[in-house]
């Protein structure tokens, strides 16, 4: 059944483990400061994604790696350290992914792989700048919170 190159399942293999590792960076930020926008939106999303990849994995009877990263990621002194962090985790996934669209020509792969680009860039990238933006200056959490809240919904 599976019938892939070994440069389609190590692509497979690297964009789970990606959507692997943000979903631990961005429940690990939860379990720091709560359920906090727009972590706690895209925590979700990042659990659809690797859902998205296991599909994939099933399909061409590939065995799905456990995940490797909780408790093994980087923690933020702050929520602010926590929203850079994410704008720059975003731009590297859609790096990933650019690179990772050339190493298949099957639409299935594909689709998905652009999927989780788009989400990544036109939703995740957006939340976690504005994230970034809106606690810049301010004092405290409330008016970060407060941002967040107003902008974190909706998201991916």
């Amino acid at each position: 059944m599976n019938n892939l190159t070994e440069t389609e399942i190590r692509a497979l293999n690297e964009a789970l483990d990606d959507e692997y590792r943000s979903f631990a960076t961005y429940d690990q930020v939860i379990a720091d400061f709560g359920e906090v926008p727009p972590f706690s939106n895209i925590s979700e999303a990042e659990r659809r994604h690797i859902d998205a990849l296991c599909v994939l994995f099933a399909r061409y009877g590939l065995p799905v790696p456990e995940n490797p990263w909780p408790g093994k990621v980087d923690r933020y002194a702050s929520l602010q350290e926590a929203c850079e962090a994410g704008v720059v985790a975003e731009i590297a996934n859609a790096e990933i992914y650019e690179r990772l669209l050339q190493a298949t020509e099957r639409q299935d792969i594909l689709t998905v792989f652009r999927n989780l680009h788009e989400a990544s860039q036109q939703r995740h990238l957006p939340a976690f700048q504005r994230c970034a933006q809106g606690s810049a200056g301010r004092g405290g959490h409330g008016g970060r919170e407060r941002r967040q809240g107003k902008h974190g919904g909706g998201h991916e």
